[in-house]
């Protein structure tokens, strides 16, 4: 009967409402207070703000023309070479004699260039077809360099044309020389089989590094020319490597892109 006795009792007692009725503590007033000013320093920023990403991608340095495979158009014995690696050569030069049952045959460049490389030995075999050396594409010997990088398919739509780049190459220590500037020149707009990389660059081994997480898209940076450098291009340092960099170097790539308000990776 206690129980009872207690709600008659409050039943009896007055409304109290005199009682003023508190809503929250001064520290949950200094909470909410200082969640406001975050929120609202957050939707600032996303608004007014700037975010920039980068894509990295392999690549090597090389000629605007790129290269091609000269390979044997008989089959028989390799009698002569003409050439060595790094000469250039005029169109239809003598490179090597390759000698038959018959007769010999002797292989000429089809298009002027820089051998780069011989793959085939004076007394080697050879099949008809097989590759017997690759030549760079070069008109000028003065032409300068550029560099190709071929990035992911998924990430190639995201690239500018005028995106800066900065490329660490391989030949040139990064921490003492800094890195090589230069900005997209253009992006090709399907991404490139194996076939076509190897057809472009003269190597099938480049073909297969540069495809083997799938279909690139080819990203060709044209490097920022400087008087000042031994080089002949510009650096993230002053003068960059005391010596120049020669084409068919190994590269790899950052590519700067545009900077994003936070606010867009929300809204559609």
């Amino acid at each position: 009967m206690e129980f009872r006795q207690k709600a008659l009792s409050k039943l009896q007692s007055p409304e109290e409402l005199d009682i003023p009725v508190r809503f929250a503590r001064p520290q949950g007033w200094l909470v909410l207070a200082v969640t406001a000013v975050v929120m609202g320093v957050a939707c600032f920023w996303a608004v007014t703000g700037s975010v920039s990403s980068k894509v990295s991608a392999p690549g090597i340095l090389t000629h605007a023309e790129g290269s091609y495979i000269l390979q044997s158009p008989v089959a028989g014995q390799v009698t002569a070479v003409f050439a060595n690696e790094g000469d250039t050569l005029p169109k239809g030069a003598r490179l090597l004699s390759v000698r038959t049952s018959q007769s010999a045959e002797t292989v000429r460049t089809v298009a002027a260039g820089r051998v780069t490389s011989l793959l085939a030995k004076i007394g080697a075999v050879v099949a008809t077809g097989a590759d017997l050396a690759t030549v760079e594409r070069i008109d000028n010997p003065n032409e300068p360099l550029v560099a190709v990088l071929y990035a992911s398919s998924s990430s190639g739509s995201t690239i500018p044309v005028g995106s800066s780049v900065d490329l660490t190459v391989q030949s040139v220590p990064a921490q003492r020389y800094g890195v090589l500037r230069g900005r997209v020149l253009a992006v090709s707009r399907i991404p490139e089989t194996r076939q076509q990389i190897t057809s472009f660059l003269g190597s099938s081994q480049l073909a297969e590094q540069f495809s083997a997480q799938g279909q690139p898209v080819a990203v060709v940076v044209q490097l920022t020319r400087s008087a000042g450098t031994k080089s002949g291009y510009k650096w993230s340092s002053a003068h960059g490597p005391p010596y120049a960099v020669d084409s068919t170097t190994l590269a790899t790539g950052a590519i700067h892109l545009a900077a994003q308000h936070p606010i867009d990776w929300i809204l559609p």
